[in-house]
């Protein structure tokens, strides 16, 4: 029987607050009756939506607090102002050991400036990232990082890319994840030095996972590989025209079923098949970010999620706030890291300049 687990919720994030993250709990509970909640915010707002939940409400509390980061201040003034928010709060709940995980819709940036700040990143991670889960034909995939970061150095890549396979072990059971560099060809000669350098060092370096080389955009659905690794400007980009693209394909689906009497009649007879087809394309299945690198366990929602968006992305955070990830990718990291000092020192000052300037 699986443990408690108490997950901490900025109940004011996002563009719908309470009316989203209370019915995004309830779902999630549904899936999953020994969690426990915290909720951060205007209690007056979150109130009659944990009335219209019973079940939930016998296991929540709500943490009153009237301050919330708006969802486009800067994360520079969100640290400055947002101490004491309903955001803040739900990060310190997380370091305190009061919650497994927090949970949050609110403003992406901020999100990571107070959690880099709060939790503090793992030793000898440099940069945090954003992990999510990517449906393909196989079955799902791990991409990072698809926003915290913009531009990421080879070595950077290289924390990424052990981070993705900790977080591929855990929730795929993979015991050596299969990892791609994305890239704009899988030849040796393409990429920037960033990546190229990153590549080398994936292949000469021995570490918790199988390295497959590179991948192309059109490969990450195709579920070549479990962990697809890429710098934050270029991997959002991506995640986004996917998400957009299903909707297209949504769009298209209906118009065509719609056209006659006679596509109608198809649409009635093929509607099994459709059901799962607009399933598998429904981007809130797979909704939440992960923020790997810290010493807790954030995620990410999306702002405009509805309640069943929010219930995948709270669905994440109770499937890792008891996997023992942190501690498997402290032990990766430590490896990893001591593996590639090593192997600088052996390469000599020359190994070590061009490290340098490939991260510039």
């Amino acid at each position: 029987m699986a443990e408690p687990r108490t997950l901490a919720l900025d109940a004011m994030g996002g563009d719908h607050g309470p009316g989203v993250v209370v019915p995004g709990a309830a779902i999630s509970l549904v899936r999953h009756p020994q969690l426990s909640f915290v909720f951060y915010g205007d209690e007056a707002a979150i109130a009659p939506h944990l009335e219209a939940n019973p079940d939930l409400k016998a296991r929540s509390r709500v943490v009153h607090t009237a301050q919330v980061v708006p969802m486009h201040e800067k994360p520079s003034q969100a640290l400055r102002r947002g101490k004491g928010s309903s955001m803040w709060m739900a990060l310190e709940a997380v370091k305190t050991g009061e919650a497994h995980a927090a949970v949050s819709a609110g403003n992406t940036g901020a999100l990571m400036a107070m959690a880099k700040l709060i939790l503090r990143p793992m030793r000898g991670i440099e940069r945090p990232a954003i992990a999510a889960i990517w449906p393909t034909i196989e079955a799902e995939c791990i991409v990072l990082d698809v926003g915290a970061n913009i531009g990421a150095s080879a070595r950077q890549l290289t924390d990424f890319a052990l981070l993705g396979a900790a977080m591929a072990r855990t929730l795929f059971h993979v015991e050596r994840p299969t990892v791609g560099l994305l890239n704009v060809g899988t030849e040796e000669v393409k990429g920037n030095e960033d990546v190229k350098e990153a590549h080398a060092l994936l292949k000469d370096i021995a570490a918790p996972l199988d390295y497959r080389g590179f991948v192309e955009g059109d490969e990450i659905g195709q579920g070549k590989v479990d962990v697809v690794v890429v710098e934050g400007f270029a991997g959002n980009i991506a995640l986004k025209t996917a998400e957009g693209t299903a909707r297209q394909i949504t769009h298209y689906l209906k118009a065509a079923m719609t056209r006659s009497w006679v596509s109608k009649v198809g649409a009635m007879i093929a509607r099994g098949g459709f059901r799962v087809l607009k399933e598998k394309l429904d981007p809130r299945r797979v909704n939440g970010g992960t923020f790997l690198g810290l010493n807790g366990i954030a995620i990410k929602s999306h702002g405009g999620t509805d309640a069943l968006g929010f219930a995948s992305a709270v669905d994440l955070g109770y499937e890792l706030a008891g996997s023992g990830l942190l501690e498997r990718l402290a032990s990766d990291l430590d490896s990893f890291h001591n593996k590639l000092g090593k192997a600088s020192e052996t390469a000599g000052p020359a190994g070590g300049s061009t490290s340098g300037d490939g991260g510039a």
